[in-house]
């Protein structure tokens, strides 16, 4: 019974505390849950872009120096050579064949867990030789604006392009093939397969001296450069101190 002189507790008051108690949980619960399944949803974008669309590539050599500079980070087209199906194999359609002058990325076939960039410079079928520095393909010169060369001198042969003479075209005989970084070939490249160069001629590994590139290695091209610097060992935070302003946004050529 009451007290008289004090008024009486509704039923709904005395248990609303205890009751709002599990309301507040399931609301932060039901919070966390939607934030879990849109970070979920975003991670699974990320994916799928990375995988199908676009990709982004930091240049760590000076191999493409000319078009491309150390610590220039790069997006890179997948979908235009038909980007790879992750775990499958399969590759999807591609919008178009690589065509000679493309700056190709694509798995270095000496260690596919390594990505290179080149210009594709022959394509299968493609008869390629160079002279004095100068590259010709099927018989004819081939106009480089691009390309970086120093002094064509010759040097000595080396090993490294013993390679070359499974692939000499039929009127040269291996026998006295004694090729150089400048003067080698004529080599025909092989059909499903790509010979690719650096634009810094003198400072590349290149097709010269590994060989062709299958077609089945090729990750994509360049689009342009979303961010670059000049990287400087002796400075701490060379990538703020040191942007390269007016190379963001330029395009690859």
């Amino acid at each position: 019974m009451t007290e008289p002189g004090t008024p009486e507790t509704e039923p709904s008051e005395r248990t609303g505390p205890i009751a709002a108690a599990p309301r507040t949980r399931f609301r932060v619960l039901r919070v966390a849950w939607e934030w879990a399944k849109s970070v979920q949803l975003a991670i699974i974008l990320f994916l799928l872009v990375r995988a199908f669309l676009v990709e982004a590539f930091k240049i760590p050599s000076g191999s493409m120096e000319g078009t491309l500079l150390v610590g220039d980070f790069l997006l890179v087209n997948k979908m235009v050579y038909g980007a790879e199906v992750p775990f499958v194999g399969k590759n999807l359609p591609a919008v178009r064949r690589p065509a000679l002058g493309d700056v190709m990325v694509f798995q270095w076939p000496e260690d596919p867990q390594k990505n290179f960039v080149k210009r594709l410079v022959g394509i299968g079928g493609d008869t390629l030789e160079m002279r004095a520095g100068a590259l010709r393909r099927n018989g004819e010169p081939v106009h480089e604006p691009y390309a970086v060369r120093g002094l064509a001198m010759r040097e000595p042969a080396s090993d490294e392009f013993r390679w070359q003479r499974d692939f000499l075209a039929p009127a040269v005989s291996p026998n006295g093939y004694n090729p150089t970084r400048n003067d080698w070939g004529p080599l025909v490249v092989p059909a499903g397969h790509y010979f690719v160069l650096g634009d810094n001629r003198d400072n590349s590994l290149d097709s010269r001296y590994w060989g062709f590139v299958p077609d089945s290695l090729v990750r994509g091209s360049p689009i342009f450069v979303y961010y670059s610097y000049s990287p400087d060992s002796g400075r701490a935070l060379d990538w703020l101190t040191r942007v390269r302003w007016t190379r963001l946004g330029e395009l690859i050529r």
